[in-house]
């Protein structure tokens, strides 16, 4: 019952479905009470008219009266029955027994309608003089009139039924339309990607709930300004220590090659390592900030093979330091329509991650496969895999895995991941050996 109030506090179309349907009834329960108390008045009437119509059809007639014995009123349909006797011969009613006829009425009866208790039984009596001065009485049970009175009221009171329910899910079904353009809404912002700022059409929405959406266009402009805002600092600020890092490095590696003592020798070695590291997050940095900008860059048909050589040409020194085995394992190459750059820094960021942490003598493999409408290319890797439960969160920036010995700053997969989402194509991890949950696949579906 507390989720059933909580749901009619928060839902707005709960509600407005709930109100119309108590409106409806309420309003269902008032007509049909109307038309039950019209509909058993209009019946009472036509009733009375029948017993007019009798009347008036013994008057204009001449008709004569020959009273059924006790057996043969007995018999007779009582539903159906209306009695007609003279007044006169009430006096001479053999019993106070209702099916006896005639009945035991009272001669001093006005012209007109009247009800009356006779024998025990209620009677709706209409006493009229016809033209030869005679007294007639016609009448009828007063319990059979009701029944069929009541019996055709209740009938009157079907369509009611039928269309109560009808209408109801008429109300519901419009109230459900009514709101479709808000789940609708709710249901395309969700599939976006957190890149995707662009203003949401309002156009086709209702006027109730443009100016709410009008809003959001405005926040989201505003994120996006801030977001550029952000990607431009930490592309500028990586850009101004980019010169400074590279003289940096270029100093060490002049001061390597001069002669040191062994203690200097020890002490640089550490030095030397970390501007390195500190020049590579600042490529990466960069890489980043490229990677998340929303600005469109060309596209071309590109052999994914041709990438591959690239990116192996590149870093097979670092294999080669580690004995790593690195190879394609595909024949066939695969074009696909993407940015060459967009593409070379997805497989290069892939490939250099695999390389790190597979150990000494390992195997990392490129593969790619045409299917009917994407292209699947696989990163596999010997290395020690990455658990279940941190494959999502190793695409955040600067996120590491615990328990890694592995020099690196946490945006490799970041990158891949923000390249991944731009061009809107879809990555995956798992094992390469699924038996014994170790090292690491990396599939990346890309739109033919």
């Amino acid at each position: 019952m507390d989720g059933f109030k909580r749901r009619l506090r928060d839902s707005v179309q709960l509600r407005l479905s709930i109100t119309l349907s108590l409106a409806i009834l309420i309003v269902a329960l008032l007509a049909g009470a109307f038309a039950f108390t019209s509909a058993l008045d209009e019946a009472h009437e036509m009733q009375d008219d029948a017993l007019r119509q009798v009347a008036a059809l013994f008057d204009r007639q001449h008709m004569t009266l020959q009273y059924p014995s006790a057996e043969q009123a007995a018999g007779e349909d009582e539903d159906a029955r209306i009695i007609v006797q003279y007044l006169a011969d009430s006096e001479h009613a053999p019993s106070n027994n209702d099916n006896a006829i005639p009945l035991p009425f009272p001669t001093t009866l006005a012209d007109g309608l009247s009800t009356l208790t006779i024998a025990g039984e209620a009677f709706r009596v209409l006493v009229k003089t016809t033209a030869a001065g005679q007294r007639i009485v016609v009448a009828q049970e007063a319990d059979v009139r009701d029944k069929e009175a009541r019996e055709s009221a209740w009938r009157s009171l079907l369509p009611f039924l039928i269309l109560f329910p009808v209408l109801l899910l008429v109300v519901g079904d419009l109230v459900r339309k009514l709101f479709r353009p808000i789940a609708t809404l709710s249901a395309e912002i969700d599939q976006r990607d957190q890149q995707a700022l662009h203003p949401i059409d309002e156009h086709h929405l209702p006027t109730e709930i443009r100016p709410f959406v009008v809003a959001i266009n405005r926040l989201l402009k505003r994120v996006e300004q801030a977001m550029e805002t952000q990607r431009r600092f930490i592309a500028d600020a990586a850009h101004e220590l980019r010169s400074p890092m590279t003289a940096l490095s270029l100093q060490a590696e002049r001061l390597k090659a001069t002669p040191l003592s062994a203690t200097a020798q020890e002490r640089f070695l550490p030095l030397a390592e970390g501007i390195e590291r500190n020049r590579k997050l600042i490529e990466q940095l960069l890489a980043l900030a490229s990677a998340q900008s929303l600005t469109a860059r060309p596209q071309a048909c590109v052999s994914v093979h041709a990438v591959f050589r690239q990116v192996l040409e590149d870093l097979l020194p670092l294999a080669e330091h580690k004995g790593i085995d690195i190879g394609v394992e595909s024949l066939a190459d695969v074009q696909v329509v993407i940015n060459e750059m967009e593409m070379f820094i997805l497989l290069k960021n892939l490939v250099d991650n695999a390389i790190r942490y597979t150990p000494a003598a390992g195997r990392v493999d490129l593969k790619v496969t045409a299917q009917r409408e994407t292209v699947l290319i696989e990163v596999t890797d010997s290395g020690p895999g990455i658990a279940v439960a941190e494959q999502r969160l190793v695409f955040d920036p600067f996120y590491r895995s615990l328990g890694t010995h592995e020099a690196g700053s946490g945006l490799g997969l970041s990158i891949v991941m923000a390249i991944v989402e731009r061009i809107g194509a879809r990555i995956q991890l798992g094992f390469a050996d699924e038996a014994k949950q170790s090292g690491l696949r990396v599939s990346v579906w890309i739109t033919r």
